[in-house]
């Protein structure tokens, strides 16, 4: 019940987690596995090219946060702007980010990939606002987090930023896109027959 609610992406776990293929540390991915960050209401900003396996490892840390049974949160930008959004209409915004606090860990993926305004810097800046030191928030993004006020209002953008990393694991992602490897040396599809 609690990975329905969550709304993960696609079921990526770590045991299809090729820690050997990241450029993540692999004491650094055993580490926050451990899950203690979680625990101290810590925060989690992956950052760099897209096809690193930022999302796919934070994915897999959110099934581990409900296998150990605590709740997760997934959005991405596009959809926690709407969410918040929504909630400003009809005057329910902290309504919906108790909703959202309730869970252990908080996940915005894919920071930086679509345009994003002022109402997207507003979200998120609640977002922050709202977690900050009481849960944790994992970010992804090809964006390093002090270049997000290239995508948003700069003084939304700074606040936000300021609050996600005062305790936060930081983490930069190296290297070509995995699935482009893949689907360039055929391991991408099953063959047809």
């Amino acid at each position: 019940m609690r990975r329905k609610a969550a709304g993960l992406p696609a079921g990526k776990t770590l045991a299809s987690w090729r820690e050997a293929d990241s450029s993540i540390p692999t004491p650094t991915q055993s580490a926050l596995a451990a899950l203690e960050w979680v625990h101290r209401a810590e925060n989690l900003a992956i950052s760099g090219p897209s096809g690193t396996g930022k999302t796919h490892f934070v994915e897999a840390l959110a099934h581990k946060v409900i296998d150990e049974g605590m709740r997760v949160s997934w959005f991405t930008l596009e959809s926690l702007t709407t969410a918040i959004g929504r909630a400003a209409v009809d005057g329910t915004v902290s309504k919906v980010l108790a909703k959202i606090t309730r869970a252990e860990l908080i996940v915005v993926d894919d920071i930086g990939m679509l345009p994003s305004g002022q109402a997207a810097a507003e979200a998120f800046y609640r977002l922050v606002d709202a977690t900050y030191e009481r849960r944790s928030l994992a970010v992804t993004s090809n964006i390093y987090p002090s270049g997000y006020d290239t995508i948003m209002p700069k003084t939304l953008a700074t606040a936000a930023v300021d609050r996600l990393l005062h305790h936060a694991h930081v983490i930069i992602t190296e290297g070509t896109s995995l699935r482009l490897a893949e689907a360039t040396t055929g391991r991408g599809v099953i063959p047809l027959t």
